[in-house]
């Protein structure tokens, strides 16, 4: 299914606010809102709508510190590759993991409450995962811009 210019508005809106109703979601795409509902409906079960969630504010949590880690593992094999995997996937504190091109192997973005959370989390997690040849951290100064949303 390809997505026409309504779908691109109902899903940018609900983008920026899923918790808006039907009723102001079809005011807002200029839809019915049982023509909206349908839509919305159709964008979940074709998987555009993949979920909801909310988004929470990381320094109220406790954990206002972001670093990257850049991996580089000892080899590129898929029982490496996979180890891995399961093994960061498991991390509480690792928000995201991407396997890359380039000089490192996977990029890890990772949330501590600062230097001494992050050595323990580097410690605990990090220095055990397998088939690790190298590791490099960044601490994130400060966020100058992020989003969720996509662009539709």
């Amino acid at each position: 299914m390809s997505l026409d210019t309504t779908d691109k508005r109902i899903l940018s809106a609900l983008q920026k606010s899923g918790r808006m109703s039907n009723a102001a979601l079809s005011e807002e795409v200029n839809l019915s809102p049982s023509a909206c509902h349908r839509r919305v409906q159709r964008l979940e079960a074709d998987g555009y709508i993949r979920d909801y969630v909310a988004l929470l504010d990381a320094r109220k949590i406790g954990v206002p510190s972001t670093v990257f880690v850049e991996i580089t593992l000892r080899g590129q094999a898929d029982d490496v590759l996979d180890a891995f995997e399961k093994s960061v996937a498991r991390i509480p504190d690792v928000l995201e993991c991407h396997l890359m091109a380039g000089s490192a192997d996977y990029l890890l973005k990772v949330v501590a409450e600062g230097t001494e959370d992050f050595a323990r989390i580097h410690r605990q997690y990090l220095a055990r995962l397998p088939g690790v040849a190298q590791m490099q951290s960044s601490f994130a100064l400060r966020t100058v811009f992020k989003t969720t949303a996509l662009p539709v």
